[in-house]
């Protein structure tokens, strides 16, 4: 049986870049985010959240969801997030059961998720790695690549758990501040968990 090893960290921490890194050292990766995407265009996921948040967080063609429409709903209502969350991590929950069949003579298998904690999903994995950055340059790596302002970046980071918070709960910390070398950090946390996963 592999190790299930879940990797967060907050918005703009790099996450997602440490775990293409570990893909090409040949280890399974299972992206949450995208996954939760791809839940999101299913018939019973969307009448799920038409049910809970209303028929106008339809696309034009009324058949998928308008993606920004519903962010615009959640990122400023707590108790629409938390709706959103329960709805999206059940469906993800049940798509990860599925996924790691295919991965069970592996080391380890780690599973990209944003909010791991706020989700109380940690509850569910061997170990945890958080993917560490102060909070300027995440902001930055935020609004280089996306199309948002500040303000929306701001209200997203407000919605998570600070870091300090989560380097105390994790069992191991990346870090991705641009002046700790990432890539020999990534090799000796992998030689840990393989060595791990053989006890």
């Amino acid at each position: 049986m592999s190790l299930k090893v879940a990797i967060t960290g907050n918005i703009g921490s790099g996450k997602s870049y440490v775990c293409r890194i570990f893909e090409e050292m040949k280890v399974p990766v299972y992206y949450a985010d995208l996954r939760a995407k791809m839940q999101m265009d299913k018939k019973e996921t969307i009448d799920k959240l038409v049910d809970a948040f209303g028929s106008h967080i339809l696309a034009d063609d009324q058949t998928s969801v308008d993606r920004k429409a519903l962010a615009a709903i959640v990122f400023t209502d707590a108790n629409a997030l938390r709706k959103l969350n329960n709805i999206m991590h059940q469906r993800v929950a049940d798509d990860f059961e599925e996924w790691q069949k295919d991965y069970l003579n592996e080391p380890f298998i780690l599973h990209e998720a944003a909010i791991l904690y706020e989700s109380g999903f940690d509850r569910f994995f061997d170990k945890v790695v958080f993917v560490s950055a102060p909070e300027s340059i995440r902001l930055q790596r935020v609004l280089d690549r996306e199309d948002m302002t500040e303000a929306e970046v701001q209200k997203r980071m407000d919605n998570q758990w600070p870091e300090e918070r989560k380097i105390a709960m994790a069992d191991f910390v990346l870090k991705n501040d641009g002046e700790q070398m990432l890539l020999p950090q990534i090799i000796a946390l992998k030689e840990e968990l393989e060595t791990l996963s053989k006890n």
